[in-house]
């Protein structure tokens, strides 16, 4: 019997408490050894504790070290920032890893096996702003600085190269803008080229691309590429791009990892508008869980549910509408039980 592992659930707002739920059913129809403390936040966090962010929630994790998490949404108004910038902080979750792999094949691109690891904590994602008033104008002038370490690249670089390694990749592809950005991007740049004459050379084959020639690139011929790593702009921007590859934000998970703590999650919005209606694709959710199994090394569970989600969808052709199909949440996920009990 597997080792009982503590973790911190958060529902989520929207859809999130629906493809929660389906993903817990997979997830008990694996046996996955974990033991859920249910936490809230976003919407719901305001809703009870007057705070999308609750401390019993930032307490839970520090006690778990291991969160899965549904969609959030950030209250309008009233000088909330996003909880989940506000998580990467708390718990220093410096690499952001984002996945895009081919489950459903036919559309515009096919056979996609791409990972961008992004910086989480630094660049011009820091929020220093401010604004100049110039002659009445409160607003005349806007400022943002940007911050990268060289600590904080080695460490985020680092571990793009360790998982390459680990996970047998071939290439990785520096992305940068150190032609124009020569302080803040070439720190990044320079730092992970060092790195890789170093200790990796070898191991996989490194390249550099400028990151407007890298967007082009990947909408051209994206099977170029293998493991991406950047800064924290720019990987928010191509995870997003990569994603679409695949069939959009729906098929993307996402895994935050810190020195301490993990947080597995869907990328996608709390789509308030289908809340409710049973009709959402949990299988991003799904996606983040088998990372998370991978994370807590139960492999074997994550090789389950990844190739039971691929049957469901492709061989048993049952798909949610996003998909094409005419299946309910309820219908997707019970048929995933089923072919999880049959492997």
């Amino acid at each position: 019997m597997s080792t009982l592992i503590p973790a911190t659930l958060i529902a989520g707002d929207g859809i999130g408490p629906e493809i929660v739920e389906a993903t817990l059913a997979v997830l008990d129809a694996l046996k996955a050894p974990f033991v859920w403390d249910r936490q809230v936040a976003g919407l719901g966090g305001v809703a009870a504790a007057g705070d999308p962010l609750p401390e019993a929630t930032l307490e839970s994790i520090r006690r778990t070290r291991l969160a899965l998490k549904g969609p959030l949404e950030t209250p309008s108004g009233g000088g909330y920032r996003s909880s989940n910038v506000r998580l990467r902080e708390e718990f220093q979750l410096y690499a952001n890893l984002r996945p895009a792999r081919t489950i459903v094949p036919g559309g515009r691109f096919d056979k996609i096996d791409l990972v961008v690891v992004r910086e989480n904590l630094e660049g011009l994602y820091i929020g220093h702003e401010h604004y100049v008033p110039i002659d009445g104008d409160p607003h005349a002038v806007a400022m943002a600085t940007g911050i990268n370490t060289r600590q904080g690249s080695r460490r985020l670089l680092e571990y793009a190269f360790e998982f390459a390694v680990k996970q047998g990749r071939k290439k990785v592809t520096i992305v940068h803008k150190a032609n124009i950005m020569k302080a803040l991007t070439g720190l990044f740049l320079e730092t992970g080229i060092e790195l890789y004459e170093r200790k990796y050379k070898g191991l996989f084959e490194l390249d550099t691309v400028i990151i407007d020639a890298c967007a082009m690139k990947l909408v051209i011929n994206p099977w170029q590429f293998d493991v991406l790593v950047t800064t924290n702009l720019f990987g928010d921007i191509l995870s997003d791009l990569v994603a679409g590859l695949v069939g959009g934000l729906g098929m993307a998970p996402g895994a935050n990892i810190g020195a301490d703590a993990a947080i597995f999650e869907a990328v996608h919005g709390s789509a308030p508008d289908i809340a409710g209606k049973g009709i959402a694709n949990p299988t991003a959710l799904l996606l983040a869980a088998a990372m998370m199994l991978d994370h807590c090394r139960l492999g074997e569970m994550a090789t389950r549910l990844r190739r039971a989600l691929d049957d469901t969808l492709n061989i048993d052709k049952v798909r949610t509408g996003d998909l094409g199909g005419k299946a309910s949440t309820a219908a997707f996920t019970q048929a995933l039980v089923s072919r999880i009990s049959r492997s």
